[in-house]
């Protein structure tokens, strides 16, 4: 699970590696408990296109009923957000040591809830984007203590890359590495579980979960958007209309296209080969099925 996920680059990141390792043998539950921003989450990985993806809108407690459910929490936590500083102004305005403090509090909140939903021997990945101990290395320390756990100790491994440690995990700096700053560490459990898993991702109530073909409307098959970036597209169900840099452009900008040679019906578009998704030919002209929230903004 990732837990904190919006707006994906971490997502897409696991999906790719695990999927290089396990084939279509995983599930990797996407959350963010973040109205405002589950969004943009759930389009980036539409985009990316793996069915086994699962995106979830839960608070963390939401998962605790689900017991041993998980190998694997990659927990990117809310924090005060100094490594931030160098490219984000209202980052430093907003900064205190009252808020250092509301953040470390929150954050063992988010581990404590989410503790149950990890497996005995399973591993929590835990980081931040700021440089104080009370939410990066003390809190891992509480949560080995206090929720039983094994902290992993950090090896130099990345002190070429300017990536210092500290007592239990990396430290990442703006202005020593080439990015923002960053901390991260890793916890295994070691408490018992007490019982099998009691729910599973349906209870939920998933925005995504498996792949999706599209649904019948009257006597029509109305194709899903996201199908046609799926890797489990099948190329052969839908005649294909390969266009020019400009018309997919204009199909991105939701325009609607003139497709003379394209058959009658659904189509997918493509570019170079690349489905990015589906029109219907109505005979005059085509009715464009990009979600109007993925649409380009500027200009064609």
């Amino acid at each position: 699970m990732d837990l904190c996920a919006a707006p994906g680059g971490k997502t897409t990141d696991l999906a790719a590696s695990l999927r290089e390792a396990c084939g279509s043998g995983f599930v990797l539950v996407a959350n963010e408990v973040m109205k405002a921003r589950v969004g943009v989450l759930d389009d980036n990985v539409a985009r990316w296109g793996d069915p086994c993806v699962v995106v979830t809108n839960a608070d963390p407690a939401a998962f605790a009923r689900m017991e041993g459910w998980f190998d694997i929490i990659v927990a990117d936590v809310p924090c005060s957000g100094e490594g931030m500083f160098r490219k984000d102004p209202r980052a430093r305005e907003e900064w205190s040591p009252a808020v250092v403090d509301l953040c470390a509090a929150r954050q063992r909140r988010i581990l404590a809830d989410v503790w149950p939903a990890l497996r005995e021997g399973g591993y929590l990945l835990y980081s931040t984007c700021t440089y104080e101990a009370a939410e990066n290395d003390d809190n891992l320390a509480w949560a080995a203590e206090e929720l039983g756990g094994e902290i992993l100790s950090p090896e130099d491994i990345f002190t070429g890359y300017g990536v210092r440690r500290t007592p239990h995990g990396h430290l990442l700096e703006a202005g020593v590495v080439p990015g923002e700053g960053q901390w991260a560490g890793v916890l295994r459990k070691t408490a018992p579980q007490r019982t099998a898993a009691r729910a599973d991702l349906t209870t939920l109530h998933p925005l995504r979960q498996g792949l999706r073909k599209g649904e019948a409307k009257g006597k029509d098959f109305l194709p899903d958007p996201d199908y046609a970036l799926s890797i489990e597209f099948d190329s052969k169900e839908y005649p294909a209309a390969d266009v020019d840099l400009q018309t997919a452009l204009r199909f991105l900008h939701r325009d609607a296209l003139v497709l003379p040679q394209a058959a009658p019906g659904y189509n997918v578009i493509t570019y170079l080969g690349h489905p990015l998704g589906f029109v219907k030919n109505i005979g005059a002209r085509c009715n464009n099925l990009l979600p109007k929230a993925r649409r380009i903004l500027m200009d064609i």
